[in-house]
């Protein structure tokens, strides 16, 4: 698919491509609304909307990523509406039918140039734990999020934080990758912390389903 990406703006990549595989899986209701947290390109919105969204609502905090967005959407003539915004602290009115989520999730030491588009603190959930803690207020009765990170960054915790807030979870979709660029740059410091084992550069992407557990009338 032919993208405009502005310098700066995050490229699509396999975790990209297991959240696409995992959308069309999901059954999306007539007038579904759709969120798609950090948009980067809005390829994923724009999938959202190709498979029967009524409106998607792109959301990131760079400027020129929401222009990308929007811009690769209305090529497309989709129904995509651009918002800048954190989903923490200033979501976008819900409910959705579906939230997707491809936050940055890489650990990050600190120091030296902070790279947006991956760097979530020491532990890779700088962004995921805010986002596990606003989505049970963003979904439908009938609404689920689908979430794709790097098993390090905790798959484990996120399965836990989805389930303190009333939600059932399972994972969905998962893929072995090696390493590109970013991690193999901190892999010396990824040994230390014994996030991976001396001498591992691949890392397995995971899609997480997470659906209501009760749901309205």
């Amino acid at each position: 698919m032919f993208l405009v990406r502005p310098p700066g703006v995050y490229r699509p990549q396999d975790d990209t491509d297991l959240l696409a595989e995992a959308l069309t899986t999901v059954t999306l209701p007539p007038g579904a609304r759709v969120l798609d947290v950090g948009t980067g390109t809005g390829v994923l919105a724009v999938a959202a909307a190709r498979v029967g969204a009524a409106e998607v609502v792109a959301l990131d905090v760079s400027r020129r990523a929401l222009a990308a967005a929007w811009l690769n959407a209305r090529l497309r003539r989709l129904p995509v509406r651009v918002c800048r915004a954190d989903v923490s602290s200033a979501p976008p009115p819900g409910p959705f039918d579906l939230v997707l989520a491809n936050p940055p999730y890489v650990p990050w030491p600190g120091g030296g140039r902070t790279l947006p588009r991956w760097d979530a603190g020491h532990d890779g959930r700088a962004v995921i734990d805010p986002l596990c803690a606003a989505v049970p207020d963003l979904l439908s009765a009938w609404g689920c999020l689908l979430l794709v990170q790097s098993s390090l960054a905790g798959v484990d915790e996120t399965l836990a934080a989805l389930a303190e807030g009333g939600l059932k979870t399972s994972i969905v979709a998962r893929r072995p990758v090696p390493f590109g660029p970013v991690l193999r740059s901190r892999a010396r410091y990824l040994e230390r912390r014994g996030l991976i084992a001396d001498g591992q550069r691949e890392e397995e992407l995971v899609v997480i389903r997470a659906d209501r557990t009760e749901r309205a009338d």
